[in-house]
């Protein structure tokens, strides 16, 4: 076991595009929403809770803006009523030799915002555009 905790900062995306690198990957929750339930006759004026649907955060990929790449557009533009390109998704940590310590795996993924980057005359930063994934299934491997 290592001494020290993994850094957040060396991950890498597959997302079924151009290897470009990403700033920013954030939504990685998983929730499950509790039932209460009480039937009438319980001497217990409490509700018991159990565990119901699994909820997943919809996730935000932030990568700096490229002339020529259109990728987010075209994967957002291929919605069409109710079809759409899905991906899997893979997101790994990465640990000190490069491989992956653990990765998330995004099922049946597809773009629900596209977001370009804001303009400031007087700004000194890149230009970030960001993409949000809608899915139906996170699996966490712990490697």
């Amino acid at each position: 076991m290592n001494e020290y905790p993994l850094v957040k900062f060396y991950f890498e995306v597959d997302w079924g595009g151009t290897q470009i690198g990403f700033q920013e990957v954030s939504g990685l929750d998983i929730e499950v929403e509790p039932i209460e339930y009480r039937q009438g006759a319980s001497p217990d004026f409490t509700k018991i809770k159990m565990p119901g649907m699994t909820k997943f955060s919809n996730i935000t990929l932030k990568r700096g803006s490229f002339a020529g790449d259109n990728e987010y557009f075209d994967w957002f533009n291929s919605i069409q009523l109710n079809t759409v390109e899905r991906r899997t998704i893979t997101i790994s940590l990465l640990n000190e030799e490069g491989t992956p310590a653990i990765t998330w795996k995004i099922n049946k993924a597809f773009p629900i915002k596209v977001q370009s980057t804001d303009l400031k005359a007087e700004g000194n930063e890149v230009a970030v555009e960001s993409i949000e994934i809608a899915h139906e299934g996170l699996v966490i491997e712990n490697n």
